[in-house]
């Protein structure tokens, strides 16, 4: 089954929490303080053929509403596992998250299309179902994504590119909360870059934000705290610029 699919049948049930697109708020573990997502001990493994493998080792932490925390590691540290596991795209193999903030799926995800479908059609279903007015995400999409007439084909016919255009445009048709971002703000060309910047940093700086990014510039200028992953753990820490120092280490 794919995604939009499971994403159809767990909003039909009323539990998008499980395997949304984008992940809607539940209660928070600390109901008296600010609304929040928080982890709590994720394990996450996978079944190799030479055994399993723990990539995720317990980690733990915490975002509340208008924080950006980095998340730092050397390829294969886990970084765009987490996401995807915060995002609702994977199930952790062990452990607990609470959400208390309207989370985005991952921006660029373009797993969440269907491919058959055009880039029209697919704006139409994930705005029926997040509850956007069509017209207005299809204007924005439109707008943003710079696709044109190439909207009206089916999605298997795009390039990478394009399809990561389409899925930046979309999430930013819907009012998330928090937005998680893994390393696709090098989509496109420098004009095009500089326009999704402007779009995530400027016009939502009020958003939380998860951001996996090897851009040290854009950590120090956004991030308040910083998510070090090194074979499967984690640390969190308030000193960004302590942890950036760190992350050279690795």
């Amino acid at each position: 089954m794919n995604l939009p699919a499971r994403i159809a049948r767990n909003w039909l049930r009323r539990t998008p929490q499980v395997e949304d697109l984008g992940v809607r708020p539940e209660p928070s573990a600390n109901p008296h303080g600010p609304r929040r997502i928080e982890m709590r001990g994720i394990v996450k493994e996978y079944h190799t053929a030479v055994g399993v493998r723990r990539v995720l080792d317990g980690i733990s932490f915490d975002i509340a509403q208008g924080e950006k925390i980095a998340v730092l590691g050397k390829n294969g540290a886990g970084k765009s596992t987490l996401v995807k596991i915060i995002g609702g795209v994977e199930e952790p193999t062990g452990g607990h998250i609470a959400r208390d903030l309207f989370m985005s799926w991952p921006i660029a995800f373009a797993g969440g299309f269907e491919a058959t479908m055009s880039g029209l059609d697919n704006i139409r279903f994930i705005a029926r179902l997040y509850g956007v007015p069509i017209q207005d995400a299809v204007a924005f999409v439109d707008d943003f994504a710079e696709l044109g007439r190439l909207l009206y084909l089916p999605v298997k016919t795009y390039s990478s590119g394009m399809r990561a255009r389409l899925a930046f445009g979309l999430t930013l048709a819907v009012d998330f909360e928090c937005f998680l971002i893994d390393e696709v703000i090098s989509v496109g060309d420098a004009r095009f870059q500089q326009k999704c910047y402007e779009a995530l940093f400027v016009r939502r700086k009020h958003c939380a934000m998860i951001l996996v990014s090897h851009d040290t510039n854009i950590i120090r200028q956004y991030c308040n705290k910083a998510l070090i992953l090194k074979s499967g753990r984690g640390r969190v820490l308030e000193d960004v610029e302590f942890a950036l120092q760190i992350y050279n280490t690795l």
